[in-house]
């Protein structure tokens, strides 16, 4: 069974681009998107909260025919999700199949949206969102050494040699480590030349060029500097 109907509370070039992108790698254009004004803290409102405990983006919101609602809230899960749900896209290793094809598959998905997720994260937040009371350098310093250090040779052994971060076909995956790397460049980082060739290849991609056509609406730093989010929790 798959939902009626879709809806993606999403913000540009955020975490929830990844859904977003492959919402259009699955279903092209049939769902629905709404901007949620994270920097306007409409994640804190309690319409958003019920939604959402979390208080941020994406959530993507299923209706089924039977009228009930379900919001997934991490989007790594939905870009496994929807791989998984229509397979003829070719845009994940069989789920019934134990291969070593789909334990590398889903080994990049989450190496993507946790280990390397978690650097990125903290460099944002301590570089551009907690107040300058809050924002502390050595972590700055540490996750930026960690990303150097242990993320990027890791990517780059596989895209030196192949053209996509599972191999020379596109996958799921590659919504994931794509992102990141989008992120960490505007960050300095990942600048090698294959990180670069990387995006390109991503880039000619139509769903890319949907999923990131309002990237140019989002900037680093706050409206009003920091500290500008009071309920900001991290």
């Amino acid at each position: 069974m798959k939902p009626d109907r879709l809806k993606l509370y999403h913000f540009p070039a955020t975490r929830s681009a990844r859904a977003r992108w492959i919402l259009h790698e699955t279903v092209g254009d049939d769902f629905e998107v709404e901007k949620t004004d994270l920097y306007g803290g409409v994640q804190y409102t309690p319409d958003y909260l019920r939604m959402n405990p979390n208080h941020n983006v994406p959530v993507l919101e299923m209706g089924w025919a039977d009228g009930r609602k379900t919001h997934m809230l991490e989007s790594v899960a939905m870009v496994a999700l929807l791989a998984d749900t229509y397979p003829e896209k070719e845009l994940a290793p069989p789920a019934a199949e134990f291969s070593p094809e789909r334990a590398d598959y889903l080994q990049m998905l989450h190496f993507g949206g946790s280990w390397m997720d978690m650097m990125l994260w903290q460099v944002r937040i301590h570089e551009h969102i907690l107040p300058e009371a809050e924002a502390d350098e050595r972590t700055i310093a540490r996750y930026r050494k960690k990303m150097a250090s242990e993320v990027e040779p890791q990517l780059l052994k596989r895209l030196e040699t192949h053209e996509f971060v599972c191999g020379d076909d596109f996958t799921a995956a590659d919504c994931v480590i794509g992102h990141n790397v989008t992120w960490a460049r505007g960050y300095g980082m990942c600048h090698q030349p294959a990180f670069r060739d990387y995006l390109s290849r991503l880039s000619k991609r139509s769903a890319f060029q949907k999923a990131f056509s309002d990237a140019k609406d989002f900037t680093p730093e706050l409206p009003g500097g920091r500290g500008t989010r009071t309920h900001f929790t991290g």
